[in-house]
């Protein structure tokens, strides 16, 4: 496989600016909107990859905006980049969950720990999902397939999360 040289992140940032250009947050507001439910990235991590990005001649700097934002064009390099990362064996899963970690040390809680661990994750998993139920919608909507099954993972995430919460020994 080719080496692109970008990590996940970056890979990321180039393919939201696949759209047209923008700046960080408008990338923050973007990879909230179509990546969070199945992948995250923080702010620093956006503000920390764009001039290494541009270092690497895989973006360029438009011209300062309002309060100095500084817009990001994807370049032919990064396309090239982009296309290569694609290419690429994604690697495997990495899982990192912190309900299943206190869930694991549940003899060590109290009942009412356990039993408030529960509820939380459950209305945290009910909303996620209806938000990306409508997310789904959306994307056919808009006649975006990849999108779409993109954010089928995830929807099936959150019911396996609320399935596993059932039976989770909490009571």
């Amino acid at each position: 496989m080719a080496d692109s040289g970008v990590n996940p992140t970056a890979a990321a940032l180039l393919g939201l600016l696949h759209e047209g250009p923008m700046t960080g947050g408008q990338l923050m507001a973007a990879a909230e909107r179509r990546l969070a439910p199945y992948w995250s990235m923080t702010r620093s991590q956006v503000y920390r990859e764009l001039p290494v990005l541009a270092e690497k001649g895989l973006v360029r700097l438009g011209k300062p905006g309002p309060r100095m934002s500084q817009p990001y064009a994807i370049t032919a390099s990064g396309k090239r980049t982009f296309s290569k990362w694609l290419a690429e064996d994604p690697g495997r899963d990495t899982i990192r969950n912190p309900i299943a970690l206190r869930i694991a040390f549940g003899n060590l809680h109290s009942a009412s720990q356990l039993k408030s661990l529960q509820a939380a994750a459950n209305e945290y998993h009910t909303e996620a999902l209806a938000r990306v139920r409508e997310q789904v919608k959306n994307a056919k909507k808009e006649g975006d397939p990849y999108d779409a099954s993109a954010l089928e993972f995830a929807v099936a995430y959150h019911k396996a999360a609320l399935s596993w919460l059932k039976s989770a020994p909490v009571g």
